[in-house]
């Protein structure tokens, strides 16, 4: 089981890296805009998960970088498991003004999410 696990995920990245998508053109005040907004969230993710992939691909879509945290690894995963309370990815982990996180899951609704950042 461990080697097709291994063995799809690297069908995964390659058909990701194959079929990169093409980041959306915006004027460069607008692009600032959007990436001001998404900097303070992370994503907490698995490398060849199916669904990270859906995520990454529309972020490289939207042309915002948020940054990845590998949750296979430590420090990552056990910040995962004690501010969400799973070991379950993809994870975006939004801060909120008074100091606390939401963690979200669910590819749809991270995706969902992200979209109303650029309304």
């Amino acid at each position: 089981m461990t080697f097709v696990r291994w063995f799809l995920g690297k069908i995964i990245l390659f058909l990701d890296a194959t079929f990169s998508p093409t980041p959306q053109a915006r004027g460069p005040e607008e692009q600032q805009r959007l990436q001001a907004k998404v900097s303070e969230l992370s994503l907490y993710q698995f490398e060849a998960c199916p669904f990270c992939v859906k995520v990454r691909r529309f972020l490289r879509s939207e042309g915002v970088v948020v940054p990845l945290r590998d949750a296979t690894k430590e420090p990552h995963r056990k910040e995962l498991l004690q501010g969400g309370g799973k070991l379950q990815v993809p994870c975006l982990r939004i801060p909120k003004s008074d100091g606390s996180a939401q963690w979200m899951y669910e590819s749809a609704d991270i995706i969902a999410y992200l979209k109303t950042l650029n309304a």
